[in-house]
């Protein structure tokens, strides 16, 4: 979620099917049925192939996340997902709102992106936004940054 920018019901709903290991790339079942096709990070897919040979249970679902606890079921809507992320940065000490515990994390990478100077165009189409304008709600403007571009005010406090 961190690195891609899933909302938590694409993390959830996640399958095996979804996965072109050679190509490096997953296929996303995103919001209003829209489907897309990101490239994989080395690191997400070094950390799902771990998680599917020594984490997943042992199973006939190609969906890849599943409950821990019996039964193993998998997942099938955002909600474990949202509990997971609202207990992990509870203990990361990060503090979030409850309905939006596991969007902080695309609040994040759209923060991260905009602070490495990508355009609002180039994040709306990494969280997968049909709507070019809606980046801006992620897309939290760095103020420390535009200071450091501000001239000062003339006649202004020193």
């Amino acid at each position: 979620m961190a690195r891609l920018g899933l909302r938590a019901a694409e993390a959830a709903l996640l399958s095996l099917d979804d996965i072109d290991w050679r190509a490096g790339v997953l296929r996303i079942a995103g919001k209003g049925g829209r489907v897309a096709q990101m490239p994989m990070p080395q690191d997400v897919g070094e950390a799902l192939a771990d998680y599917i040979r020594h984490g997943r249970p042992v199973t006939t679902s190609r969906t890849i996340f599943h409950r821990v606890e019996t039964p193993c079921l998998p997942f099938t809507a955002a909600t474990p997902v949202i509990l997971i992320a609202r207990r992990a940065l509870r203990r990361a000490g990060v503090h979030a709102s409850v309905r939006g515990s596991s969007h902080v994390f695309r609040h994040s990478l759209a923060t991260h992106m905009i602070r490495s100077g990508a355009s609002l165009n180039e994040i709306g189409q990494v969280l997968r936004h049909q709507e070019p304008d809606t980046a801006r709600i992620y897309a939290k403007v760095d103020v420390a940054g535009l200071r450091s571009l501000s001239l000062a005010w003339p006649g202004g406090a020193q």
